[in-house]
């Protein structure tokens, strides 16, 4: 119910929908009901453990289905076996059904009989995290890792009954025989025969040595791993038919993935190395052989193959030692006193040589497009930094696999200059002022004892690192595999010199990428694991500059991040005479909120936020007194609002007091995201309610002074209008002239501020006073002028607004002669159907209070789409 659900299931949409209809999903429930009822038969104490949180779903069963042991109303039905609260274990509330033990869950599948395959797959569909809710997430994270070496009994766990523990290593057998019976009945499905498409492989290589006549640079596995089946592929993926994957490196296009499966091969969305989690999704035709899909994508493999073909036999033994050495990236270098240079091959390998090997130097800006798809073999190219663990600082480093010569060597640092200046080409045509200075400090830091790393370091740190040009020349001499290398050394002065200059580099979304692609996000993860406060601050604040994109944030959730940073917000922020340890504590809570700010914008992340306990701790830092602090606390909480758990807290644990509270800060970022959070929360009444307690309104009002900043506008807008629904609320707005306000701000306004402003009059509109200040303060006509608008959202609150103001006679006559009814009638042939109604629900006040009716005008005609309906 682990890995066998979320990887070797068939889901649709990408692993985001239902379970697909295929015989390989039916097998697979079938086998996890069997091993539902074997756990409950073989191990009844364990079946009778409590989950963390109950399974629900939506049922087939109704309360006349259920028998003896359970308490029956009329629609509602309780287990007679309760917890230690005296909860239920078993609860139907038609169609919902909460199930907390697996001996409730095998009951409730013998009820359903000739239906439990359909409850089955319901219940995986809508519990996707069972796993979670039945152990908790300390122990789903151990199932997800597939971790058989991690004993869940530590001191995290140590308060865990043992039938908890024993529950677990069950759910990991589970979890293994369901994969190995799955594999078992592909096994009969094989069409394409594992050895052979390694024999295609090994003869692909072929073509791959010969210099410049070759029609390959290299062909490789993303694994170098081999099951006893023949196949590289992991067992989820086997199910699927998979065999291996591969990377070729054509000499004319980009390097190409391709997926070697039984059904044949194709190209599939960028597997890079051994445990990616994503693309393994189809983004090609399938083809019969790797030679078909390799003429098909390469009109220089597909015009030179045949001229080769002759030469090498593809049935022949192919060369190992020259393909070795092509995959490895050893250039046939000429003697020293030859002076022949050839561009360094990890450079080569990110495809700055011409299908002849000659280095490019007239296009400038070919690497950026290419170094996002090589990024990724850098790390394995750099020959001792590729070793486990690192290179620590006191040991002696090379920049890449291929540069083995020393660096005192005369003529291979001729060689080196060489190489730099022609990647210097690559990425930008002038060098930076400290060019050569950061390469001087690189070169010794590679080499350097730990004195000199640390002087080395310092001296970067005097550099403007915040400027682009630095940040590139470090990517560019290859000081980011240095820096990362030093996080895994055991001297802490080096790893916070590391971190400095990661920190400010970092901004860089280049240098963020680089350092996603070379697994160093997980050595500064790992950081956070250590004693020094200085070092967990400045892992933090790294890694909220590297989270700013979707991959990273993943990589922070799934490397226990998540769990790790909200631990650092355990601190007091508002004590009036702190010491220095609490000033410490207080500065690494605002390092550790940057970084769940940054991983916030995962709708996963906010979940792990929420279990691993992070709503009460940014609770509390809400009332610290320190702006810098508030800001990415409000940020975070106002991204986690769009949840309906984090607005629930927002409103029990208090939240809302200290929310109004900094509607009145000097800082506009600061009130924005009190805004927002506002406005993701006052939908609810009880939230508007508290709103109001705290005098919060007229502070939103007082924002809509600030019209220039667009972003504090549409949050204050919104925040007004959801405010507004409530009537109380609407009468207070008015004592502060609100209305006349967002009347002001019905012209030359972004679409998100518009959709809100009307939106918020239109509940202003409700009130019958309201409606005449809207017509005498002129906001008719820039609201008919608004139905013209393609935006769907605010053709929705534009003609619920007109509608409301039809409702007075006066107001009518004013629409009626700005043609309003027309534009309003218009938009019953809307696409959405949404705005159809909107405006049909507009359409009746206005017919209601027409002078004269309607269906007269000739060239108003009733949309085929509506039904007929008679006009009183």
């Amino acid at each position: 119910m682990g890995v066998s659900l979320t990887k070797a299931a068939q889901w649709t949409s990408s692993g985001t929908g239902k379970l697909e209809l295929t015989p390989m999903n039916e097998s697979l429930l079938k086998e996890v009901l069997r091993s539902v009822e074997q756990l409950v038969s073989r191990h009844p104490q364990e079946a009778e453990h409590v989950f963390e949180e109950p399974l629900h779903w939506s049922t087939t069963l109704v309360a006349s289905d259920f028998k003896t042991d359970y308490d029956i109303s009329e629609f509602n039905v309780q287990s007679h076996e309760k917890d230690s609260e005296g909860q239920p274990l078993l609860r139907l509330s038609p169609p919902a059904v909460y199930v907390r033990s697996f001996s409730q869950l095998s009951k409730l599948v013998h009820l359903a009989a000739d239906k439990k395959l359909e409850e089955a797959r319901t219940c995986l569909e809508e519990n996707r995290d069972a796993v979670v809710k039945i152990l908790g997430p300390r122990f789903a994270d151990i199932l997800e890792r597939e971790d058989t070496q991690t004993d869940p009994v530590d001191e995290d766990t140590a308060k865990d009954s043992e039938v908890k523990v024993k529950l677990f290593r069950l759910l990991q057998n589970m979890d293994r025989q369901l994969l190995s019976k799955l594999l078992e009945e592909i096994s009969e499905q094989v069409r394409l025969d594992p050895a052979a498409a390694n024999n295609d492989v090994e003869s692909l290589k072929q073509f791959c040595s010969g210099g410049d006549e070759r029609v390959l640079k290299s062909v490789r596995y993303t694994s170098d791993y081999e099951f006893s089946n023949g196949c590289r592929a992991p067992p989820w993926r086997q199910v699927h038919g998979e065999i291996c994957y591969l990377i070729i490196e054509p000499c004319d296009t980009e390097d190409l993935h391709v997926t070697c499966s039984t059904a044949g091969v194709y190209l599939n969305a960028g597997i890079k190395q051994e445990g990616a989690e994503s693309g393994y999704e189809r983004t090609s035709d399938t083809y019969t052989d790797l030679l078909t899909l390799l003429k098909s994508r390469s009109p220089y493999f597909a015009e030179h193959i045949n001229k080769q073909m002759p030469k090498k036999d593809m049935t022949s033994k192919p060369q190992r030692k020259s393909v070795q050495m092509e995959e490895q990236g050893q250039p046939q270098r000429s003697q020293p006193g030859g002076k022949k240079y050839e561009p360094s091959p990890r450079w080569s390998n990110q495809g700055l040589v011409s299908p002849c090997g000659k280095v490019e130097e007239n296009n400038p800006g070919q690497k950026k497009k290419q170094a996002t798809g090589a990024k990724s073999k850098m790390k394995a190219e750099f020959s001792l930094s590729s070793l486990p663990g690192r290179m620590t600082p006191q040991k002696s480093k090379t920049p890449a696999g291929a540069m083995t010569g020393e660096l005192s060597s005369d003529s291979s640092t001729e060689s080196e200059d060489e190489e730099l200046s022609d990647r210097r080409l690559q990425i930008k045509t002038e060098q930076s002022p400290d060019y050569w200075q950061i390469y001087k400090l690189l070169k010794f830091l590679k080499r350097g004892d730990q004195t000199a790393t640390v002087l080395c370091l310092c001296a970067l740190l005097d550099l403007n690192l915040m400027q682009e040009g630095c940040q590139l020349d470090i990517w560019d001499i290859g000081g980011i595999e240095v820096l990362l290398n030093l996080l895994d050394s055991d001297e802490v002065k080096c790893q916070i010199g590391s971190l400095k200059v990661l920190r400010k580099i970092s901004h860089n979304m280049l240098i963020c990428q680089t350092i996603l692609d070379m697994d160093g996000l997980q050595s500064i993860v790992k950081i956070l694991d250590r004693p020094y406060k200085d070092l967990k601050a400045l892992a933090a604040e790294t890694i909220a500059n590297v989270a700013r994109f979707r991959k990273a944030r993943t990589t922070v959730r799934r490397c226990g991040g998540i769990r790790k940073l909200v631990k650092l917000l355990d601190c007091v922020p508002n004590l009036a005479n702190m010491s220095p340890n609490q000033e410490k504590d207080v500065e690494v809570a605002h390092c550790g909120v940057l970084a769940l700010w940054s991983c916030s914008k995962c709708n996963r992340n906010k979940e792990a936020i929420r279990v691993a306990g992070g709503i009460p701790l940014l609770g509390r830092l809400l009332k610290s007194p320190d702006v810098n602090m508030l800001i990415p606390v409000v940020g975070t909480l106002q991204e986690c609002a769009s949840e309906e758990c984090y607005r629930i807290a927002i409103k029990t644990e208090g939240m809302i007091k200290d929310l109004v509270k900094n509607l009145s800060s000097d800082n506009n970022e600061l009130q924005m995201h009190c805004a927002s959070a506002i406005f993701k929360c006052a939908e609810d009444k009880q939230t508007s309610d508290l709103v109001r307690k705290y005098n919060g309104l007229e502070p939103l009002v007082s924002l809509l002074s600030k019209a220039n900043d667009k972003k504090l506008l549409a949050a204050a807008t919104g925040a007004i209008w959801k405010c507004s629904i409530c009537k109380k609320n609407v009468a207070k707005f008015q004592e502060h002239k609100a209305l006349e306000s967002l009347i002001s701000l019905l012209t030359d306004q972004p679409i998100d501020v518009l959709v809100n402003v009307v939106g918020a009059m239109g509940e202003f509109a409700k009130v019958a006073a309201n409606r005449g200040i809207i017509r005498k303060c002129k906001g008719i006509k820039p609201l008919i002028n608004l139905l013209t608008e393609t935006n769907q959202a605010l053709l929705v609150n534009v003609t619920k607004t007109v509608g409301a103001c039809a409702i007075d006679r006066d107001n009518m006559t004013v629409i009626s002669q700005l043609d309003g009814v027309r534009f309003v009638w218009s938009l019953l042939k809307n696409s959405s159907t949404d705005v159809q109604a909107s405006a049909a629900w507009a359409l009746c006040p206005c017919i209601e209070n027409a002078k004269y009716s309607l269906f007269c005008l000739p060239c108003l005609n009733v949309p085929a789409c509506l039904p007929s309906f008679p006009i009183h």
